[in-house]
């Protein structure tokens, strides 16, 4: 993925699920980026967004992405 390339996020997880979505995803051979506050997965918290894990990929991948995940529309399934 290069930096210019803009992403989007197709779900939000726990770290652990988020894990192994990504892993799901990267073996269809799109790219993942996992965004999350370190805070929360250090302390393990899941307050307010904190501890969420936005799983992103490259915008005209999205799709594509969503339909591997069972997601209709954007966001959690």
């Amino acid at each position: 993925m290069s930096e210019s390339e803009s992403l989007v996020s197709v779900r939000t997880a726990k770290y652990m699920e988020a894990q192994i979505i990504k892993g799901r995803l990267e073996s269809e051979g799109i790219p993942v980026l996992l965004s999350y506050e370190s805070a929360g997965l250090i302390y393990g918290l899941t307050i307010d967004g904190l501890g969420e894990v936005k799983i992103m990929v490259p915008r005209h991948l999205a799709e594509e992405a969503r339909e591997i995940l069972g997601i209709n529309g954007e966001g959690k399934n």
